[in-house]
């Protein structure tokens, strides 16, 4: 007897461990697939030219000029999840733990454009690279928990909206469909339990909408049969069809979509069978299935730059937004002289309140490199976003891009300050840049501008 016990222990211990390990590899395998995840990111590396050490080391200017490259493609990384202004507080302790990483979180350099030394007395060089985002995440993690610095960006919990169709092959015609309330409050309480927030969808302002929309259709049939020995009629409710999609409210893009034709599945009444519906499309997500899609990295959006004389001008600005550090990608699709130019822009971990990102990420650099007010935001709706510049003339213009430093540095922490702009001359080049930012905007507003923006 005690031999059969210590048997029975034995293989309970031996489910047990089994059970662990396939628990742990799971979470290896979750592990491994998230450190896979990659983006594309371009950016500029910059030096400074005139810098004493390099005039007797080409070699080594342009190695650092790499250098610098494959660190703001990190930065850009890092910009995912972090905010600017806390990247630029807590710049040492990041670049010490993850954008001196360059080399385990940079997958491939996918283009590198030829070194060039502009009018500005910087060396450039674009770099376009994929970068391992999931590893990026993991070493900002880390580091909070280590530092206990609060760094990474906060999303809070999605918005989950729902809405649940149902057709009954009898009653309802091809055109006509039902909403259940059994099965969306059946799907509700699925979404609740995660602790995520059900959010009406009754509502068409932006201001109050869902993150995400589940949007259910199923079709069912009523069978009946009569019982031949005692004529009792029996009634089935037979599942004939169903899809399910899931769409991101704030793109559009349909993340998730399923059609099923399920097999031998019958219930005895109509509450029965919708009850059902609604947990077997609950069954469709989990709760990393809306965390993993809201966290998207990035953003495109089609950027209109409006008053540009020619397009040379307007390819310099390509470059600009390319050093920008809220921006991953960018294309030049279309110009039209003193009309609008239109860029495809690809902005990193979006969150807030976007005219915000676009003022301080986009339009203070450049009015601080071209002179103070000369851009201004005219419009922003949907993915698009109307800039207008109406500062200096044609050769004013075009004398200001080439020869004042790149307006990336503008966002820059005074440490890589201290890195690219070495020589006096280029100093005093970027301290003349920065001082317009006071000129930017009318200071007597700024404190009230303040106070609405965080109320």
């Amino acid at each position: 007897m005690r031999i059969r016990i210590q048997s029975i222990l034995l293989l309970i211990m031996c489910l047990i461990a089994c059970s662990s390990l396939a628990a742990t590899g799971n979470n290896q395998k979750q592990k491994e697939k998230e450190s896979a995840k990659t983006i594309i990111v371009s950016a500029e590396g910059l030096v400074d030219a005139n810098a004493e050490i390099y005039k007797k080391d080409k070699g080594l200017m342009i190695d650092d000029l790499r250098k610098d490259a494959r660190r703001q493609i990190i930065e850009k990384a890092v910009g995912v999840y972090v905010d600017s202004s806390t990247l630029v507080e807590n710049y040492t302790v990041i670049n010490d733990r993850v954008l001196s990483k360059s080399q385990g979180l940079i997958k491939e350099i996918i283009k590198e454009s030829e070194p060039w030394l502009g009018k500005d007395g910087f060396m450039h060089i674009l770099m376009k690279a994929e970068v391992y985002i999931g590893d990026v995440k993991s070493a900002i993690q880390d580091l909070s928990k280590e530092r206990r610095i609060s760094i990474i960006k906060e999303q809070g919990n999605p918005k989950i909206a729902v809405r649940i169709f149902v057709k009954d092959a009898e009653r309802s015609s091809d055109n006509i469909k039902e909403r259940s309330s059994v099965a969306e409050n059946v799907l509700k309480e699925h979404i609740k339990g995660f602790g995520y927030t059900v959010w009406s969808d009754d509502t068409n302002s932006k201001d109050k909408q869902s993150d995400f929309l589940i949007e259910g259709e199923a079709k069912f049939q009523r069978l009946s049969h009569v019982l031949p020995a005692s004529g009792v009629r029996i009634e089935k409710f037979v599942l004939t069809s169903w899809s399910v999609k899931c769409v991101n409210t704030h793109t559009g893009e349909e993340i998730y979509f399923n059609n099923k034709v399920p097999q031998k599945k019958s219930w005895n009444s109509e509450d029965a069978a919708v009850e059902e519906i609604g947990k077997m499309i609950g069954s469709e997500f989990s709760r990393d299935f809306f965390a993993d899609h809201l966290q998207q990295p990035s953003r495109i959006y089609q950027l209109k730059l409006t008053g540009l004389p020619d397009y040379d001008t307007a390819e310099l600005f390509k470059k600009e937004f390319i050093g920008l550090r809220n921006i991953l990608n960018v294309d030049f699709r279309n110009f039209q002289a003193n009309g609008p130019s239109l860029f495809e822009i690809e902005f990193a971990g979006l969150r807030g309140n976007f005219n915000t990102v676009v003022n301080e990420g986009i339009l203070k650099p450049l009015n601080a490199k071209v002179g103070a007010n000369a851009f201004r935001l005219t419009a922003s709706h949907g993915d698009v976003i109307e800039i207008a510049y109406a500062g200096k003339g044609k050769q004013e213009l075009l004398k200001a891009m080439e020869e004042m430093p790149p307006a990336s540095l503008v966002q820059a922490s005074p440490e890589r300050l201290k890195e690219v702009a070495k020589s006096p001359e280029t100093k005093k080049k970027v301290e003349a840049m920065t001082a317009q930012l006071s000129t930017t905007t009318p200071a007597v507003s700024s404190a009230g501008r303040e106070a609405v923006k965080n109320f």
